[in-house]
């Protein structure tokens, strides 16, 4: 008797065990990577080469998509939006979790987002046409006191314009304008349109064929491609804070989704072709992991905030 009733209760669990439905593993729908610019630059470039091997690796579809305008905002808004689950991504710049939460422009808190990695450093420079009068920050400033002078910016409110405000005012003049844009080119330039302007990969083939020339680098230290170029540091010492991009997610994001992101993230980053894509565009193309990410992240913002400190 008492083995038909150990059999019984077997037969009983096996069948709640069958109609129970299996624990799914992440991903099971596809993935989303949102890129808050225009396609074109390296961060857009990494972020689809991370998409593509998400998909190869998981067989999960996973795609990029780029959702520009507002400097970012409108992007990271949109990561906001969606759960906290691991469905949908950010490669976000510094302006997005430090300006416009600073300045009030965002729906969202700074402990809304968590960084998977930092992954990448922009060969941000100052770039003017080649027939300009100047060459330097020194020059452009003895120039501007008696001349016009018209920037470009990819985002008015983000780290690399008001370094330049900061960098004007301590060399003693101002530009007659300032404009931003959603993409900074070398057709800005080309057409008149603005004197000098700020931008990063997109700025390579004018200053490769020579039609344009940078005035400084924004970076810790100078470009390997561009070694003639000074800092901004060398030149106007004391409130650099260096462009950079990370991987982020909502910080309820489940554990699970994060280690397979990352793992696949981190070998993308490291790979021969990302590695050469570095190389190619000056940028600095590493694997920051999660603590070391977060720390630096509290770091950019806090000079961030001395930054636009009135």
């Amino acid at each position: 008797m008492k083995r038909i009733t150990q059999l019984a209760t077997s037969v009983a669990l096996a069948a709640v065990a069958l109609a129970m439905p299996a624990m799914a593993q992440y991903p099971e729908r596809p993935v989303e990577f949102v890129v808050p610019w225009p396609p074109g630059d390296i961060e857009d470039t990494l972020t689809r080469m991370i998409a593509k091997a998400v998909q190869q690796e998981t067989g999960v579809p996973a795609s990029t998509v780029n959702i520009k305008g507002g400097g970012g905002l409108i992007g990271a808004t949109h990561v906001f939006s969606q759960p906290a689950d691991g469905y949908t991504l950010g490669m976000f710049t510094g302006n997005i979790v430090s300006a416009h939460i600073i300045r009030g422009n965002a729906t969202y808190d700074r402990e809304e987002f968590e960084p998977l990695a930092q992954i990448i450093g922009y060969p941000m420079m100052l770039v003017t046409s080649a027939d300009k009068p100047y060459s330097n920050l020194a020059e452009l400033a003895e120039h501007a006191k008696s001349n016009d002078v018209s920037l470009g910016v990819f985002g008015l409110n983000g780290p690399p314009a008001l370094q330049t405000m900061k960098m004007a005012e301590s060399l003693g003049f101002q530009f007659a304008n300032v404009t931003a844009y959603d993409e900074t080119t070398c057709l800005l330039l080309a057409n008149g349109e603005i004197d000098v302007t700020l931008g990063g990969g997109l700025l390579k083939p004018c200053l490769v064929s020579g039609e344009a020339k940078a005035l400084a680098a924004y970076t810790t230290a100078r470009i390997p491609i561009y070694p003639d170029v000074p800092t901004l540091e060398e030149q106007a010492p004391g409130f650099s804070t260096p462009g950079w991009a990370g991987l982020f997610v909502r910080k309820d994001t489940p554990q699970e989704a994060r280690d397979v992101i990352s793992a696949i993230a981190k070998r993308v980053v490291e790979s021969d072709e990302a590695q050469a894509m570095a190389e190619n565009t000056g940028a600095v193309v590493q694997w920051v992991p999660a603590a070391e990410a977060s720390a630096f992240v509290d770091t950019f913002y806090s000079r961030f905030e001395s930054l636009i400190a009135k």
